[in-house]
């Protein structure tokens, strides 16, 4: 009686052929191979198809994850440490959150060393992951008590322990070189017109700069995307004059004062600079919030700032792909709150229609 009341009814399922991700081996078989979003709304606006790598839905819930796992592979292949013993590093956060997933999972201590201008939420989940956390007060690379310099010393300082560098640690750059640029390649098939990204270590723009240069043939076009307060936006622009670093930037994790050992075998594939006021990568934080649904920090909006620029430079019809560094949950305690906006002058940043949005006092 049913089968005839609703004679199509066992025909009614989807053809669409869905690929299920194969299972992995433990939380570093998760790491990479993360999906390419074209972000729909800029794209129209644009032109161009401007893609955005979901880097936030590593396990470890950002671009660092690469990082970590190649520099902590890098130490073992070189015999600096042994089972049981302690990975140190400098870093603004993220690198040191998948540090510190890496090592729970590999049975190593961590020891972060930190600028303590970095976000609570970083400082508290590092600690939930085990490890020890050092927040010192944010001084120049120059200066001995500077964060990286600190770490080092610790490390030097115990037995079976690395420091692992990611500043000017190679492996890093391989990470992207063996991991985020053949994803970006194979999932436009080949038709990558345009890469940008902001540098912090310089790691993800060199390598994933030097697959696509290679892969293209030269084709494909490099932008750095730089924060204010760093030194590589006029570095780039003047052709290699290193001047002194001035003003900051709300943006964490991100912009030099210095070229690291990660970006520098790569420069002369940077085609062009582009700095962002950060007044704009508050404003597109908020607008992938309303528009395309996404919940991102400080630094992926200002990637994605710097990608609708790259298209405009380059013309319409172009694929553009930039990173999304991690999620807003990081930073949503400064992000969304009404009074830190304020106190950083860019609580005017915000469109009038998304103010609904900094829901924080």
């Amino acid at each position: 009686m049913l089968r005839s009341l609703f004679p199509t009814a066992a025909r009614s399922y989807s053809t669409v052929k869905i690929t299920a991700a194969k299972p992995v081996d433990g939380f570093v078989g998760a790491i990479g191979n993360t999906p390419l979003i074209r972000l729909n709304r800029l794209s129209k606006e644009t032109g161009s198809n401007i893609y955005a790598k979901a880097e936030f839905m590593n396990p470890g819930g950002s671009v660092k994850d690469r990082a970590a796992l190649f520099v902590v592979k890098d130490a073992e292949e070189k015999g600096l440490i042994k089972p049981g013993g302690t990975v140190v590093e400098g870093t603004a956060g993220n690198t040191g959150i998948g540090l510190a997933h890496v090592c729970r999972a590999k049975g190593y201590k961590c020891v972060i060393y930190m600028p303590n201008t970095q976000s609570q939420e970083k400082i508290d989940l590092l600690r939930m992951l085990g490890a020890e956390v050092y927040p010192v007060p944010a001084v120049a690379f120059e200066n001995p008590e500077n964060y990286n310099h600190q770490a080092r010393r610790h490390a030097e300082s115990l037995e079976n322990a690395v420091w692992t560098n990611q500043f000017d640690n190679t492996a890093n750059r391989r990470a992207h070189i063996e991991t985020t640029g053949p994803e970006i390649w194979d999932q436009l098939d080949g038709q990558v017109d345009g890469f940008t990204c902001a540098t912090g270590t310089g790691g993800t723009l060199a390598g994933t700069a030097r697959f696509l240069k290679d892969k293209s043939g030269g084709k494909t076009k490099v932008f750095l995307a730089d924060p204010p307060g760093s030194v590589l936006f006029k570095y780039i622009k003047s052709g290699g004059t290193l001047i002194e670093r001035g003003g900051s930037s709300i943006t964490e994790g991100i912009g030099q004062g210095r070229v690291t050992d990660n970006l520098q075998p790569d420069l002369e594939l940077i085609d062009d600079a582009l700095q962002i006021p950060d007044e704009e990568s508050i404003k597109m934080v908020y607008r992938l919030l309303d528009e395309e649904g996404i919940y991102v920090g400080a630094s992926s909006a200002l990637n994605v700032v710097a990608a609708v620029e790259m298209a405009k430079k380059l013309g319409p019809g172009k694929n553009i792909v930039t990173m999304l560094c991690d999620g807003a949950y990081r930073y949503q305690s400064r992000l969304f709150s009404k009074k830190w906006l304020a106190s950083k002058n860019l609580a005017d940043a915000i469109p009038s229609h998304l103010k609904k949005y900094a829901t924080l006092d």
